[in-house]
């Protein structure tokens, strides 16, 4: 898991073969006025979600897990609280859906932290996280990178 803010992308760029489309996404687009939804980067390579979740209380969430995507999720105006703790330390799968390329862990998160708008963080499949916690409305932006690219 990395937590940092989108200044600092540089560092990151190259630790993945998809990393600068997706910041490169991030830094040109006019993610405050983009309509939500999904928007190709490089087909179901890279590809972002324009989302406005409203925030829900840290005791509700439940810890997610992606097998095939990396998460890079960008706060781009509101605050949000995201959990996160290591896959191989958690036993409580409620299941893994292929097709969404989802699953869900009842196990309780191992830290928690707050992403203000400018920062962003990027969850590997190694990592369990839940998101959208926080008071209020947040928009931001999850970009989905392909874990196994080329």
């Amino acid at each position: 898991m990395i937590i940092d803010t989108l200044s600092n992308s540089k560092l990151y760029a190259n630790a993945h073969p998809l990393f600068a489309k997706a910041f490169d996404f991030l830094q040109t687009q006019p993610l405050a006025t983009m309509e939500l939804g999904r928007i190709d980067i490089d087909g179901e390579k890279v590809y972002a979600m324009i989302q406005e979740p409203t925030g829900r209380p840290a005791a509700t969430a439940q810890l997610e897990f992606h097998r095939k995507y990396i998460d890079l999720q960008f706060v781009v105006s509101g605050n949000e609280s995201m959990g996160w703790a290591p896959v191989c330390g958690l036993g409580h799968s409620l299941g893994y859906n292929e097709k969404k390329d989802c699953g869900f862990y009842t196990d309780k998160a191992q830290s928690w932290f707050d992403v203000r708008p400018g920062c962003f963080t990027i969850f590997f499949p190694e990592d369990a996280h839940a998101p959208c916690c926080g008071v209020g409305v947040c928009r931001k932006v999850v970009v989905k990178i392909l874990a196994d690219a080329e």
